[in-house]
């Protein structure tokens, strides 16, 4: 695509690879889901987006394609532990994080939690990549050497567990079911090999749906005509996890709506959007495995899977308002230091921390230090930012509530 950077020719090399696997699939079955080639693109060992060895989180500099929160600043996983924090006292002091990502949230919540004097006895991630796991290691042996003997990596979920289960933007990236709806019924839109269109073979291809998508389509709102998506994986995913939650709750972070948002007339053509070097396109062909591959949560499906698993639904709402909650403002205070640190209104932050730098009390380094964390919590905050578009949800077994992050602004009965 003419927008996006050039890859190496190391990486065309394995998106070569790549493709040559997904086309003999396609080959032997003729026709494969969107969610089988989107688990091919992302997992597959050695070659898929997450499975490979290519740098994924971090700024453009840094030649990653994506930021999540925790690469932002660490005052969002300093904000999350005080949730985590209240869960693990009314449960066991044990955590699951699903998909860590580089490892950077993991280490700011053992050091969090160990400063709010409740550090886990266990920190168990999931995560089936071995490249990341050896980051996540890094990443945690740099900045929490003291808690590494404490983490371990899991293949699959436990039979059973007790504490807090975190999953930051885990939920976007489950394979999808790409459909569409018209007056004669559902079609799933599959993929299939065959002249190159767009600069590759690979290409949608329609059928009739499967039963299983068929039922998981009568709740939905959508009327046809209309294309979207369907994610069987996120609603057994979160199914499978309630079964085996004792006592405790899951956490997830990601960015959905409820599903009459999320199937709105005005969302027609679905949510399916691809990055690359902190680009946004929408063609998941170009260079299988070198993009991520990501589709909206539909929150109202995960707080369906976990209830009928269940659970309850503990509280729903946006990024902002959960942090907010959670004290991410007296966070920011303090790392500014109280007596100097300007309320968090938008665009005055800058002037209020730069009439504070009288030349004697905030140096040079410590203003362009605050400036930075200042800006990355606007970003977590903001309404065009990460605030409103990102959502939280809680469901568990056996807790107190409200629950920490819900106390104000709760939005359960949207779902």
């Amino acid at each position: 695509m003419a927008d996006l950077p050039e890859p190496s020719e190391e990486a065309r090399e394995a998106s070569a690879a790549l493709a040559a696997l997904i086309a003999d699939e396609i080959k032997t079955h003729g026709w494969i889901s969107f969610a089988r080639y989107m688990e091919l693109a992302l997992y597959t060992p050695g070659l898929g987006y997450y499975a490979g060895g290519a740098h994924k989180f971090g700024d453009h500099a840094s030649g990653g394609d994506f930021l999540t929160a925790p690469e932002l600043t660490p005052l969002f996983g300093q904000a999350l532990a005080r949730q985590v924090a209240q869960v693990l006292a009314a449960s066991q002091p044990c955590m699951i994080e699903a998909g860590a990502g580089s490892g950077r949230l993991a280490a700011d919540l053992l050091l969090a939690l160990d400063a709010l004097g409740c550090a886990p006895q266990r920190y168990a991630i999931l995560e089936l990549s071995g490249e990341l796991r050896a980051r996540q290691a890094a990443i945690i042996a740099q900045h929490a050497p003291q808690f590494l003997d404490r983490v371990q990596w899991l293949d699959a979920l436990p039979e059973k567990f007790s504490g807090c289960l975190i999953g930051n933007e885990v939920l976007d990236a489950m394979p999808t079911h790409a459909v569409r709806w018209d007056e004669n019924g559902l079609i799933e839109c599959g993929v299939r090999c065959g002249e190159e269109q767009e600069g590759h073979p690979l290409h949608f291809a329609e059928r009739p749906a499967s039963q299983a998508l068929i039922d998981a389509a009568e709740i939905l709102p959508a009327a046809a005509p209309y294309r979207g998506e369907i994610s069987l994986a996120v609603r057994a995913w979160v199914a499978e996890l309630a079964g085996r939650i004792e006592c405790g709750a899951m956490i997830l972070l990601d960015y959905g709506l409820p599903r009459r948002e999320l199937y709105h007339p005005q969302r027609d053509g679905g949510t399916v959007r691809c990055h690359y070097r902190h680009r946004v396109h929408d063609d998941p062909f170009w260079y299988p495995g070198l993009s991520d591959i990501t589709s909206h949560v539909d929150f109202t499906a995960v707080a369906e899977a976990g209830f009928d698993a269940g659970l309850s639904v503990l509280g729903y709402t946006n990024q902002a308002q959960f942090l907010i909650n959670c004290g991410i403002g007296e966070l920011l205070q303090e790392k500014l230091g109280a007596d100097k640190a300007p309320a968090l209104q938008g665009g005055r932050a800058k002037n209020a921390l730069l009439a504070v730098a009288d030349g004697d009390t905030v140096t040079e380094a410590n203003l362009r230090a605050g400036l930075r964390t200042n800006g990355a919590v606007s970003v977590l905050l903001s309404p065009n930012e990460m605030g409103e578009l990102f959502k939280v949800i809680a469901l568990g077994r056996g807790m107190p509530q409200p629950l920490l992050g819900f106390t104000r602004g709760d939005r359960v009965h949207a779902l």
